[in-house]
């Protein structure tokens, strides 16, 4: 409840006369938003997570206050950031489509409500007890998306017949890092694919990964999900049409920008969701009660002036199968 100030005489008496109504608004609640990556590149998924907000009855500037804070890339600069919004007093905090950022905000608190969208499995990352009572400061939505390596290659396969050995390039001070080449290995094997795995941190470890490919053929690149690829995927693309080398993706956005193909959730809704989900937070809902949303849109692209370039003629049945062609 508001205190109010009275004024009084000398006597301890009120002081009578007009009483003037204050007119301070009552404060908003603050969404600390935490990201591994950079604005411009998830343009797109930001507007669909403001969508599921306001939805929820939250406009940003109007009945909520966001705090910004994004890593551009550096994974090893997200406690720091967190540790700022924590210092902040904000009511909830909001990692979505990054999986790093709900790693560090989940480790760095226990008591400030973290809504998570990943594409890994929370459990095994330590964020939720399990999907159905998360039981902690934590809830989210997840695709699942890394579990997709087996359908991923076997979709290379279509497209590269003489398909031998799998590159795949990942960033290590992701936490995602490690499952994914599991996990990936894991759906090689039966396929008699051999794995490559390389690691990349700057530029020029990105350079040097996909260095010498070029000379030798049956080789096919997976790049590994990291907000330090994603940020570059146009360079990417670039690269490996430079190279003449296949590369497959987990996210449409690579394709729109030159990639040969990509297969992975869609996530539009699940950032729509994550913004509902903060949004029921900020309601009063606990994320220990709040069941993991778990969303099963996927969906592939097919970037046939890549596959041009590389000489790939695309299958019917793939083409068939593609949610968009981009031509």
């Amino acid at each position: 409840m508001r205190r109010r100030s009275f004024l009084h005489g000398a006597g301890g008496l009120l002081v009578a006369g007009p009483r003037i109504a204050s007119a301070q608004p009552a404060a908003v609640p603050v969404i600390g938003f935490l990201h591994s990556g950079s604005p411009d590149p998830v343009a797109k998924r930001l507007a669909a997570w403001h969508k599921g907000l306001q939805d929820g009855g939250f406009v940003e500037g109007r009945t909520v206050a966001i705090e910004y804070r994004w890593a551009s890339g550096r994974n090893d600069a997200l406690p720091g950031l967190v540790a700022e919004l924590i210092q902040r007093r904000v009511d909830v905090i909001a990692t979505p489509a990054s999986t790093p950022a709900a790693v560090a905000a989940g480790r760095a608190t226990t008591t400030i409500p973290i809504v998570f969208a990943t594409g890994a499995d929370p459990i095994a990352l330590g964020l939720v007890d399990n999907l159905s009572r998360p039981g902690r400061n934590v809830t989210g939505v997840v695709s699942l998306n890394n579990e997709l390596a087996g359908k991923r290659l076997g979709l290379f396969r279509e497209l590269i017949p003489g398909l031998a050995r799998i590159v795949t390039v990942i960033n290590p001070s992701s936490v995602l890092a490690e499952p994914f080449g599991q996990e990936l290995q894991a759906a090689a094997a039966p396929l008699g694919l051999a794995v490559d795995i390389r690691r990349a941190t700057t530029d020029r470890e990105l350079e040097a990964a996909f260095g010498n490919l070029a000379q030798q053929r049956g080789n096919g690149v997976v790049m590994g999900p990291d907000a330090f690829f994603f940020t570059r995927r146009a360079q990417i693309a670039a690269m490996a049409a430079r190279l003449a080398v296949p590369v497959i993706f987990d996210d449409r956005e690579y394709a729109e920008a030159g990639g040969l193909a990509a297969y992975g959730a869609n996530w539009m809704p699940l950032m729509a969701l994550a913004g509902g989900y903060t949004a029921r937070v900020l309601k009063g809902e606990k994320p220990a009660d709040l069941p993991v949303a778990q969303s099963s849109a996927f969906e592939l692209v097919i970037n046939l002036k890549a596959a041009k370039a590389l000489g790939i003629a695309v299958p019917p049945s793939v083409l068939a199968a593609a949610d968009e062609v981009i031509e």
